[in-house]
């Protein structure tokens, strides 16, 4: 990035033009993607090519990554690694999130085999 972009605060986040469950577009640079979400799908989300951080802005929910579920509200700091299943469940209303994505795309992860002997 040749310039430093001015800050983007919340109010203005919210007004950010957005599908509805989808994020919206805040800024890109090389491999880092700046993105926020106000009320994100609700349930399991296509994991991402690559790997991710969440910032809870507002609101309260569950953060599932793969099957463990932890509790989040304003001020956590989240992270899911490139290709790995997760999302959020039981979200209030004003829910919100930044989202990063940052790194070079990751292939997915190959699932171990279960069972069997070592």
């Amino acid at each position: 990035m040749d310039r430093t972009p001015p800050p983007v605060s919340l109010a203005a986040a919210l007004a950010l033009p957005r599908t509805p469950g989808r994020s919206a577009e805040v800024l890109v640079d090389g491999d880092l993607e700046v993105r926020f979400a106000a009320r994100p799908a609700n349930g399991p989300q296509v994991p991402h090519q690559k790997d991710e951080l969440y910032f809870v802005a507002s609101g309260t929910g569950r953060y599932r990554v793969e099957d463990t579920v932890t509790s989040v509200g304003p001020g956590d700091v989240l992270f899911c690694a490139a290709q790995v299943p997760h999302g959020f469940e039981d979200i209030s209303g004003d829910f919100s999130v930044w989202v990063i994505f940052y790194g070079p795309p990751k292939e997915r992860r190959e699932q171990a085999p279960s069972g069997g002997s070592r």
